[in-house]
């Protein structure tokens, strides 16, 4: 009689082969679920930042001009730097309470919009990391000491909006300026499996609610 090959131990030998081979897979395929919902959960955090600041800027444009923070390591900054808007959009998103950290965004830009939604001149389509050499365009950053965000960089008279209504009788936008909002951030990853953060930015673009024509006073124009 000859003897029977394989049995119980070629068995379970061979299955764990076959788990060493899935698993690594199956773990990874886990942890890269785990880690991109957190990273699709940051994102949606700075989509919803952009459109909660844009709808409250959109109603500042009589606001007036900003004021500017005091202290020993502050940036320059004039009545004329930033207006009012601007800082009332990013009390706003940090009022939000966004699951990101505060720390985790780079920068925020407030901007008077072109055509296409960005800011400078028209026929621009890229978004400057910076503001210091875009006109209407103004940079905020977190600052840790202050749980907020605070002017960073850049300025945009608020003489210079205008929302006024009607602006003629064939055109009665005529003229209406539009916000931007755009947040910049930075989402750490917590496996360090898909590199060691990722780059998270959105923006969001709206008309300035109109304003009557007795409310827009001298520092609104058509």
């Amino acid at each position: 009689m000859g003897r029977v090959k394989g049995g119980p131990r070629a068995e379970s030998g061979a299955v764990a082969i076959e788990a060493a081979i899935v698993l690594p897979v199956l773990l990874l395929m886990i942890f890269g679920m785990i880690e991109f919902a957190f990273v699709m959960r940051d994102y949606a955090g700075v989509a919803n930042s952009v459109r909660v600041g844009s709808r409250v800027a959109a109603t500042g444009a009589a606001a007036g001009p900003g004021t500017c923070e005091t202290g020993p390591d502050v940036p320059v900054c004039t009545s004329t730097s930033s207006p009012s808007l601007a800082q009332e959009a990013a009390d706003a998103i940090q009022r939000g309470g966004s699951s990101m950290p505060g720390d985790n965004i780079n920068y925020l830009l407030v901007y008077k919009a072109n055509a296409a939604g960005f800011p400078g001149a028209e026929g621009i389509t890229t978004m400057p990391t910076t503001c210091a050499s875009t006109a209407n365009c103004v940079k905020f950053v977190w600052r840790d000491a202050l749980n907020a965000f605070r002017y960073s960089s850049g300025s945009w008279s608020s003489v210079s909006i205008s929302a006024c209504f009607p602006g003629s009788p064939t055109n009665p936008l005529l003229g209406m300026h539009r916000v931007g909002i755009y947040l910049d951030a930075t989402h750490p990853m917590m496996t360090g499996l898909f590199g060691a953060s990722i780059h998270l930015q959105d923006r969001a673009v709206m008309n300035f609610e109109p304003l009557p024509t007795q409310s827009c006073g001298a520092n609104q124009h058509l």
